[in-house]
C-alpha cells in the first residue's frame, strides 16, 4: 500500500504540473481526490491492514492528500493568472487609436422655427404658456364667443370624447387665452404654442394634427394698428425684410373686427403656377394664409372678468407648420411629419 500511495503522489504531481486549463485541473481533482478517485480507493483498503500498520498508512495517506491539494491550489492560481492575462490582452483598448465620431442630432426644423418665434415674442414682452390638449368645450368654444351650432363645433370638424360634446381634443390653443385672462389682469401679453387637432384631410398644407401659436395682448388703448405692427414686425424677422404680406377682412367669433394675414407663396412667388402647372403649395392662389387675427371681442373680455370699456386687446393664431414651410422653403407639409432623415438632415 505504501508503494501505491507513492505512485499516486508522483503521478498526480506530474499531471498537475502539466495541466494547462481549469477544466484539466478539475478532471485531475476528480481522478485522484474524488469519491471514486484513486486515493479514495486505496484508503478503502485500510481495513485489511493490521492494527499496527493502519496509523502509519493513514498518516502517509493524509500527507499524500495534503501534498496533492497544495499542488492543485498552486496550479489553479497559476492557470487562473495566465487566463486573466490572456483575457486582458485580448480585450485591451488601444487609447491611441482615433475614436469613432458620434453623430450629433439637431432640432427638428419645425422646432427650430418655433424657438425662433418664441424668442422674438419673448423679446417683445410676451410670456410663453402651455395648457391641456384635452380641453373642455366651454374653454375651446363657449367662452370664446363660439355659440352652439357654429360649424367649428360640428362633429365633422372636431374630435369629441363624449356624447355631450363637452370634452374634446382642442381645435386651437385659444383656450389658453381664456385660462390666462382668468388669472392675470391687464396689461398682459401671452403666447400659447402647442398641438391642436381637427378633422382635416392630409394634403400639402393640411394635417389632422398640427401645431398652432396663439398670441394675446390686452391693455388700455390697444388698436388694430398695434396688431398689424406687431405681426408685420415678426413676419419680416422670420421671412426677411423683402417678404410680401397682405391683410384681408375676415370673421372670427372671438375677435371684432377680424382679419387674415397672407404671405406671397415662396414657391411660385405669387404667380400661382410652377413650370406651367398649378402651384401645389398655394393651389394656384399665389398666397399662403399665415394666420387669423383681430381685436378681442368685448364679450370674450367680459367672460374673463375684464372690463371691455376700459381695456382692449388683439389676438392672433398662426399655424407653426405653415410658418416653417415659408421659413425653410418646404413645399409639402406632410414632409414635416414623415421623419425621413434625408429630409431632416437638410436643416
Amino acid at each position: 500500500m505504501k508503494q501505491q500511495l507513492e505512485n499516486i503522489r508522483l503521478e498526480a504531481l506530474a499531471a498537475l504540473e502539466a495541466a494547462d486549463s481549469p477544466a484539466a485541473l478539475e478532471e485531475l481533482r476528480v481522478k485522484y481526490l474524488g469519491k471514486k478517485g484513486e486515493l479514495t480507493a486505496v484508503l478503502k483498503m485500510m481495513g485489511k491492514l493490521s492494527a499496527e500498520e493502519r496509523p502509519v498508512m493513514g498518516a502517509l495517506a493524509n500527507t499524500v492528500r495534503a501534498e496533492i491539494e497544495t499542488k492543485l491550489d498552486e496550479a489553479k492560481a497559476s492557470i487562473g493568472a495566465k487566463v486573466l492575462e490572456a483575457k486582458l490582452a485580448a480585450e485591451a483598448i488601444d487609447v491611441t487609436i482615433p475614436g469613432e465620431s458620434v453623430a450629433m442630432g439637431h432640432q427638428h426644423p419645425m422646432n427650430q422655427v418655433l424657438q425662433e418665434i418664441k424668442d422674438m415674442f419673448v423679446g417683445m414682452g410676451y410670456q410663453v404658456v402651455d395648457g391641456p390638449e384635452v380641453e373642455l368645450a366651454s374653454y375651446n368654444f363657449s367662452r370664446l364667443n363660439i355659440e352652439e351650432g357654429h360649424p367649428s363645433r360640428d362633429r365633422s370638424d372636431t374630435f369629441y370624447f363624449n356624447d355631450e360634446d363637452s370634452i374634446l381634443l382642442r381645435t386651437q390653443t385659444s383656450p389658453m387665452q381664456i385660462r390666462y385672462m382668468e388669472n392675470h389682469q391687464p396689461p398682459l401679453c401671452m403666447l400659447a404654442p402647442g398641438r391642436v387637432f381637427r378633422k382635416d384631410e392630409a394634403d400639402a398644407t393640411h394635417s389632422p394634427m398640427f401645431h398652432q401659436i396663439e398670441g394675446l395682448a390686452v391693455a388700455e388703448n390697444i388698436t388694430m394698428g398695434d396688431l398689424k405692427g406687431a405681426l408685420v414686425t415678426i413676419m419680416k424677422k422670420i421671412y426677411g425684410e423683402d417678404s410680401v404680406m397682405r391683410f384681408r377682412p375676415h370673421h372670427f367669433p372671438f375677435t371684432e373686427p377680424s382679419c387674415e394675414m397672407d404671405m406671397q407663396c415662396h414657391k411660385c412667388h405669387g404667380t400661382g403656377e410652377v413650370d406651367g402647372n398649378v402651384c401645389s403649395t398655394c393651389h394656384g392662389e399665389g398666397w399662403i394664409e399665415l394666420l387669423g387675427a383681430g381685436m378681442v371681442h368685448p364679450e370674450v373680455l367680459r367672460n374673463c372678468g375684464i372690463d371691455p370699456d376700459k381695456y382692449s386687446g388683439f389676438a392672433f393664431g398662426m399655424g407653426l407648420e405653415r410658418m416653417a414651410m415659408g421659413r425653410l422653403k418646404i413645399n409639402d407639409l406632410r414632409l414635416i411629419f414623415d421623419n425621413d432623415v434625408r429630409f431632416l438632415n437638410q436643416f
